[in-house]
């Protein structure tokens, strides 16, 4: 019986099932690959998912057959170790090839580091280690510890028999070890170089910054988002600062050319004073706009403090080249390149910012005064052009004819003045000229 049949039977209808009802296909899983070198076992263990670790020993190594002349073996030996003091006696699985097992330190005895602690005499701390906080028998059990563990301050106060901060002890270890060496160096030039000397221990500026990095660490959401308000409104206020200095800046500087103009115009100037008024503006502005603006970004330069992990120079490059445009950027930067510069510093030190951007104040003064040269020069050709464009033309009417004539027996031809012919009076009333020709110069002979 079909299926059509039980529904006639059961009085069902007979169209299908709707979609949501019908059984829907499983997405096939994606099947993972075996890589090579690793067995069906490991790789089952791992879940079909390979190690996200990088293999210290290359797959084909695995891979290659040992050579036929040596016999490997793995067997279970004592191993020597360099970094124990004790006489503790453990044992390791070790590769024997041919039945000889290796000799020498253990392989992972390199990486056990010490600290190397200084260790002072009696006479020593008597001359020079003696402090009425301290006594000998701590001094003593605190070195003890700090050879112990390392330097590991946090253990050590948690060992140290009596009451003592970890700052303390800091302190006393670093201002011991700081005595030490002044007294065994043979010149002050030999610890010039030094850490603990360039660099010694603070205890009340420790104190100070584990106190601020709590407060940042315990502080909540709420103030974090007060803290970064109160940020960006410093910041914009610096950003207003900067604008109305580069303003009164401007204004200083535009008196000052002003100052010049009227100078470099006076009776004694050897360019007249309308060659200044056909400049474009643009061959003077950027240089005034360019000063200022430079003045500015180093005033805002020496307000700064860090300057190696910040990216206070590239702003500061581009607020100082705001007032150019991009053309006049990219011939900066290409005499840059020219001249074997770094765009930009590899160390950005106060002093190098300082440099770098000095630099490229020159250069924009070399290239404003360049296209000043140029405009310059183009003002003294159009003069030297209108100056012979007003001299007077060689006179057309007059003709050379050749006339003979003889010297010496020779008879030679030479040019004559030929005179033009004049028309009358009458007919010329008679035939005006047209109004397109200009009338004829009047000469001498006409008159």
């Amino acid at each position: 019986m079909g299926g059509t049949d039980a529904k006639d039977i059961l009085g069902l209808r007979k169209t299908p099932l709707s979609l949501s009802h019908e059984k829907r296909a499983r997405p096939q899983k994606e099947s993972h690959r075996k890589p090579d070198g690793i067995s069906r076992e490991v790789y089952a263990l791992t879940g079909g998912v390979a190690p996200p670790l990088m293999p210290s020993i290359d797959v084909t190594h695995l891979k290659r057959p040992p050579p036929p002349h040596e016999k490997v073996a793995w067997q279970w030996l004592p191993i020597n170790s360099s970094a124990r003091k004790d006489d503790l006696q453990l044992y390791h699985w070790v590769r024997v090839v041919n039945g000889v097992p290796p000799t020498g330190d253990y392989s992972f005895a390199k990486y056990n580091k010490s600290v190397d602690i200084l260790k002072y005499t009696d006479d020593e701390y008597e001359n020079l280690l003696t402090d009425p906080v301290w006594t000998k028998e701590e001094t003593d059990q605190l070195f003890q510890l700090c050879e112990r563990f390392d330097l590991r301050f946090t253990v050590i106060a948690d060992r140290f028999p009596l009451s003592r901060t970890l700052e303390e002890l800091k302190d006393r270890y670093y201002s011991v070890t700081r005595a030490l060496l002044r007294a065994r160096a043979q010149s002050p030039a030999d610890l010039a170089n030094h850490p603990l000397m360039k660099e010694p221990y603070d205890m009340t500026r420790d104190r100070e910054r584990k106190r601020a990095l709590s407060m940042v660490l315990s502080q909540s959401r709420h103030r974090e988002k007060k803290d970064a308000e109160i940020l960006a409104e410093a910041k914009r206020i610096t950003e207003m600062r900067l604008a109305a200095r580069r303003a009164a800046d401007l204004d200083v500087s535009g008196n000052e050319n002003i100052g010049l103009d009227k100078a470099d115009g006076g009776p004694g100037c050897s360019v007249s004073p309308s060659s200044n008024s056909q400049l474009p503006a643009t061959a003077v502005a950027p240089s005034t706009l360019t000063m200022a603006d430079y003045a500015s970004t180093l005033a805002s330069l020496r307000m700064l403090h860090v300057y190696l992990r910040t990216y206070g120079l590239e702003q500061m490059v581009q607020a100082a080249s705001s007032a150019v445009g991009l053309r006049t950027i990219k011939r900066v930067e290409q005499t840059l390149q020219d001249l074997g510069v770094n765009l930009k510093p590899k160390v950005p030190t106060k002093t190098v910012c300082d440099e770098h951007l000095e630099l490229r104040k020159e250069i924009l003064t070399l290239l404003n005064l360049q296209k000043q040269l140029q405009y310059k020069e183009s003002e003294g050709s159009s003069h030297r052009e209108g100056a012979y464009a007003a001299m007077p033309d060689t006179p057309k009417d007059r003709v050379f004819a050749s006339e003979p004539f003889s010297f010496g027996g020779i008879s030679a031809e030479r040019p004559i003045k030929k005179e033009p012919k004049r028309k009358g009076p009458g007919r010329q009333a008679d035939t005006p000229s047209p109004a397109h020709k200009r009338p004829r110069k009047l000469k001498a002979s006409d008159l």
